[in-house]
């Protein structure tokens, strides 16, 4: 976010809509381009309307009308589509695969082994003709099946008058929204292009696997690819989207729709594997969100594997011979859907999507929103990244090393590539800029002068960190300011009027904090590392007493990297590589001192002289970046002893999962309003969901999930984890259970009664006692063992260190 605009020639001529990123630069014909200087194109911008330009509106459409130059859609690059007939060849390809045909014939053989003993096919003379027969009629039953689903699930690429029209129709709201319009890298585009051309030729699939943090990502990367004359991708969507008036539009766009789940459904699995791989053979691309659904927190997500594992599948099968991978970023000054995201995450129900709910929220077309940044990471070719992986794991082999253990590795390491690709390339924006300014400073509110001050240092860090900063071309960096404060208008920034200096405070903490986690994935380790010194800091006294050992710190820094292994994408080199870099990081910044012994080896650690001399402005910024995360994993730790059974409990009782997390959510509720939780969004259902499945994983709470189909999975802590109670029935603050939450409590920011532990320990355990009881008293009786299945899945590798087992 610095004042700078550059002068740009390519070799296509000058192009004035490009922007830089960066530092002030001027490039020259035939000077090389320096490093971490990235050259941006605003690809849409906002179409001209009717009442503001007539003339220029008219020729506007007569242009898409007439499909002058690039909108005729003539010369893309790829293989054919959007022409009559494409839909009922892809059907006929679909049917046509191995695949799908052995499947059906082995669902044919089973139903007609099963008719056969009931004795449906008739007296045995009769058998082997009526045998033939009735397999005949299966299999045609069974085609009609798969052609009705495919024609609900393909897109229907037939016409190019539709996507020309589609096209003006999809720019013209999208610009409407986004006022500033999309923006690219030149680089990135250029780059694309050439590979897409490459793998026309060789007859290959571009998949496209964009993060997704709301609706709109459909759109964009669909009309960037149509600008750019690329074939336009087959997107992935789940059918909740399908709602009347929208799903045959998008269908023809280029959207396939899935159920959200199979539900075990044999033949629509191989239906949708037959699909994928007919696309990927014939060179159609396609696009795929990485982490399933929309992200409600800001941050990237864990990867789903879905979709993921019937391309990887796909090659190493053999069945596709090669396949370009281009992770993709899809940055916003502010997504409009962040209203609704805070209610879900509250816990309230999610309501089914509709076209007007989604074109009415927040007035969509009438807002100004800012920019979209869409950035694409260099493609890569599947095939040779998973014979690298195979050769490393021939290097390195496991114990447990079978075929479907090395496609499980497979999967999941690719999963975790491409979010990390993503994180590689995403753009930091001016909004995300000021929200984790204004979320990571002390007090109510902060001046403009000082607002801009931390703008502008934490700009700087990004880029030092290798991340990327938005720009606007020729603004200054209070112009930058002033139009992204303008962008998250009073509802998320508020501005308090008639004093010395302009003034600034959050209005909505929990919405603001979706801008904040845009930037954490950059600073996820030095905030790990000085919320593990926090241990030590918080417990004043002057430095000699906030001095924290180099063996302390490694314990509980390793303590909370495991404890977040679900929240963020870590660096790939390893816990010890990674804690070694930040270390000096951080001391190279001034922001701690290190203390060596004779041998070189760290000893301890501290806060530097400059650090506190600054009042600890550094150090905070990355403890409050962390802290949220601490106190909703703290909140999901405690919240397991509301399932302490109660005294006198005989039955061995089970608990619905998502009652447990629902009154888990009324409990750090009610802390918070308190005074005993920090931070609201703390209170927050999609962290609570992965903290239990990090729990499950490590074996604290037991999960059963029942034969029949409907029925909610249920959970109980194991045995060694439950606590005890005294001879009154009240919960004592003692036990494995107990000594885990507070060792994640070591590094929590206290509330109000941060002094008297024993009182907030209490009151803890008192209402989480009564939350429990309640629990239990509308909990259903235990379920018959035959009907449930009880699970421990113990993550394999280093324990998690606890105060019980240290």
């Amino acid at each position: 976010m610095t004042d700078s605009k550059a002068n740009i020639v390519e070799a296509a001529g000058s192009a004035p809509d490009l922007a830089i990123l960066g530092d002030q630069v001027t490039i020259h014909p035939g000077q090389d381009r320096p490093n971490n200087v990235v050259v941006e194109r605003r690809l849409l911008e906002h179409m001209p309307r009717f009442r503001e330009s007539p003339l220029e509106f008219l020729r506007d459409v007569s242009l898409y009308v007439s499909g002058s130059g690039w909108r005729a859609y003539d010369n893309y690059i790829g293989q054919p589509i959007f022409y009559k007939g494409f839909s009922e060849n892809m059907i006929s390809n679909v049917m046509s695969t191995p695949l799908l045909r052995s499947k059906i014939e082995e669902l044919t053989s089973k139903r007609l082994v099963i008719e056969e003993k009931s004795g449906l096919l008739g007296p045995e003379p009769d058998v082997p003709r009526n045998k033939a027969k009735r397999k005949k009629e299966l299999e045609n039953n069974l085609e009609d099946v798969v052609r009705n689903v495919l024609d609900n699930m393909i897109c229907k690429m037939d016409s190019k008058a539709f996507i020309r029209s589609a096209y003006y129709l999809a720019t013209a709201l999208l610009t409407r929204a986004y006022h500033q319009g999309i923006h690219v890298s030149s680089e990135e585009i250029l780059r694309l292009r050439a590979v897409a051309e490459e793998a026309a030729r060789k007859k290959q699939a571009i998949v496209f696997l964009p993060c997704h943090r709301s609706h709109v990502d459909y759109v964009s990367l669909q009309v960037i690819c149509y600008r750019l004359g690329i074939a336009l991708p087959t997107v992935v969507a789940g059918d909740n989207l399908g709602f009347i008036g929208v799903k045959q539009f998008l269908q023809s766009a280029g959207a396939m729709w899935i159920r959200r789940s199979f539900g075990g459904d044999a033949l629509y699995s191989a239906v949708v594997q037959s699909y994928i791989e007919t696309l990927l053979r014939g060179g159609f691309h396609i696009e795929a969100f990485i982490e399933g659904g929309r992200s409600r927190t800001g941050k990237l997500l864990p990867p789903k594997f879905g979709i993921l594992s019937y391309i990887l599948d796909a090659v190493l099968s053999g069945r596709v011979e090669d396949t370009i991978i281009c992770p993709v970023s899809t940055q916003y000054d502010k997504v409009v859907e962040t209203e609704s995201y805070i209610s879900e995450l509250l816990g309230r129900p999610k309501t089914k999507e509709n076209l007007m709910d989604f074109l009415n929220s927040s007035s969509v077309l009438s807002l100004k929103l800012g920019r979209v940044d869409v950035r694409f990471h260099e493609p890569w070719s599947l095939r040779h990244w998973i014979n690298e992986q195979q050769t490393r794991f021939t290097q390195q082999p496991s114990n447990n090393d079978t075929t479907e253990s090395r496609r499980v590795r497979l999967l999941r390491t690719l999963g975790y590539r491409v979010l990390s690709d993503i994180n590689a390339v995403s753009v930091v924006m001016p909004t995300a800029i000021i929200g984790t300014v204004l979320l990571t400073l002390r007090g109510r509110g902060v001046g403009k002068t000082e607002l801009i001050r931390r703008c502008k240092w934490l700009s700087d860090h990004v880029r030092a960190k290798g991340g990327r900063v938005a720009h606007l071309s020729g603004a200054s960096i209070p112009d930058v300011v002033d139009r992204a404060l303008e962008v998250m208008g009073p509802g998320l920034v508020g501005k308090v009027e008639g004093l010395a200096e302009e003034t600034y405070y959050a209005v909505d903490r929990f919405q603001l904090s979706f801008y904040r986690n845009m930037t954490i994935h950059l600073f996820v380790s030095e905030a790990l590392l000085c919320a593990g010194m926090y241990t030590k800091v918080k417990q004043g006294g002057g430095p000699v007493n906030q001095k924290i050992s180099y063996e302390d710190l490694y314990d509980q820094v390793t303590f909370l990297s495991q404890l977040f292994q679900y929240e963020f994408i870590f660096p790939t080199e390893g816990f010890n590589v990674n804690l070694q870099r930040t270390l000096e990081s951080l001391e190279a910044d001034c922001v701690i001192a290190l203390s060596h012994g004779t041998d070189g080896a760290i000893v301890s650690a501290e806060l530097s002289q400059q650090e506190r001399d600054s009042g600890r402005e550094n150090y905070d910024f990355y403890t409050f970046m962390i802290w949220p995360f601490v106190e909703g994993i703290w909140l999901a730790a405690v919240s397991l002893i509301m399932l302490t059974p109660p005294i006198g409990s005989t039955k061995n009782e089970w608990i619905e999962l998502k009652k447990a997390q629902d009154m888990a959510q009324l409990f750090g509720k009610t802390l918070y309003h308190q005074g005993d939780l920090s931070y609201y969004e703390a209170v927050n259902k999609e962290v609570l969901g992965r903290s239990y499945e990090r729990f499950v994983d490590e074996g604290i709470i037991l999960i059963a999930r029942s034969k029949e189909p409907g029925v909610p999975p249920k959970i109980q802590l194991a045995p060694e984890w439950t606590p005890q109670r005294d001879d009154a029935g009240n919960i004592k603050p003692e036990g494995r259970l107990w000594n885990f939450a507070e060792m994640i409590a070591k590094s929590r920011r206290e509330g109000k009664n941060r002094r008297d532990g024993a009182t907030v320990s209490t009151r803890v355990l008192g209402l989480a006692n009564r939350i429990g009881a309640e629990l239990y008293t509308v909990a259903a009786s235990a379920v018959p063992a035959k009907d449930i299945a009880p699970r421990k899945r113990i993550r394999k590798g280093k324990e998690m260190r606890t105060r019980a087992n240290l």
